[in-house]
């Protein structure tokens, strides 16, 4: 039995490193990616292989991903010097143990493709992955949420504060008066000048000059929100804004108002 210890001793690292890998992945997941990505994130990370420049983005610009794949890189870097220390006995005995070096590649390679079908099954991820992310949500405190992929920061749309200077088309008046969600802004909140925020307002409440206000929607569209004069023109710009969301062809329009404010 002694000389099967470096063997089993092996497999128990390698056994060790799939949950390690299991373990990393659903963590990846709780932070918003997908299985996939998050499965092939841990194990790029676990085996120190390295991901493209694309993915690793999502990874290095979220300080939650940052700490387990740092974590994983650590236990990875262990994992390898303990495999080298478990194959060193395994290849240095010889067959005056009792047992030949094929039957000790024999059983190895039996063990390796026993650990390969259970970490294959559907099943045994499904288990795994379910008391792994009660684990996880009970004893850890990960930030569950990507708010920059949520708010497709990086796709167009930005979350801005503008400022309502007088004679600026918001001022003085309602939310539900205004209607910037018809034509895809969404106010977020308002900083009086006395310093009050009031979060998620309501159609009821008013914006006064002075407010800071923190809204989002496309950066284009802040952008010429934030110019926008209260007069006439003003008005037929949101007008054809709000048509321009159901009727595409009427963006140009719009830019073409905008460009003459």
């Amino acid at each position: 039995m002694g000389t099967l210890i470096p063997i089993i001793s092996l497999l128990v690292v390698v056994a060790l490193g799939l949950v390690v890998v299991r373990i990393g992945t659903v963590a990846l997941v709780l932070t918003g990616l997908s299985k996939e990505l998050a499965h092939f994130q841990a194990l790029s990370a676990f085996m120190g292989v390295g991901f493209t420049t694309a993915e690793s983005e999502q990874v290095l610009t979220h300080p939650v991903r940052r700490r387990i794949i740092r974590f994983l890189i650590l236990l990875g870097n262990a994992g390898l010097v303990a495999t080298v220390s478990s194959m060193i006995p395994l290849f240095m005995t010889g067959s005056e143990s009792g047992i030949s070096f094929w039957a000790k590649l024999l059983w190895l390679c039996c063990g390796l493709a026993l650990l390969w079908a259970i970490s294959a099954s559907k099943y045994i991820d499904r288990q795994m992955s379910y008391l792994i992310g009660a684990a996880l949500k009970r004893w850890t405190h990960l930030d569950l949420h990507d708010f920059r992929g949520l708010l497709q920061l990086d796709a167009g749309y930005a979350v801005s504060e503008m400022k309502v200077e007088p004679g600026a088309w918001v001022a003085g008046k309602s939310l539900s008066e205004l209607r910037l969600a018809d034509e895809g802004v969404q106010v977020l909140g308002i900083r009086r000048t006395d310093g009050e925020f009031i979060g998620a307002p309501t159609g009821r409440t008013y914006i006064r000059k002075g407010d800071a206000l923190l809204v989002y929607g496309k950066v284009e569209h802040l952008a010429e929100l934030d110019k926008r004069h209260a007069d006439a023109q003003g008005d037929t710009i949101h007008a054809t804004r709000v048509r321009a969301l159901h009727e595409p062809g009427d963006e140009r329009v719009v830019e073409q108002e905008g460009h003459r404010t």
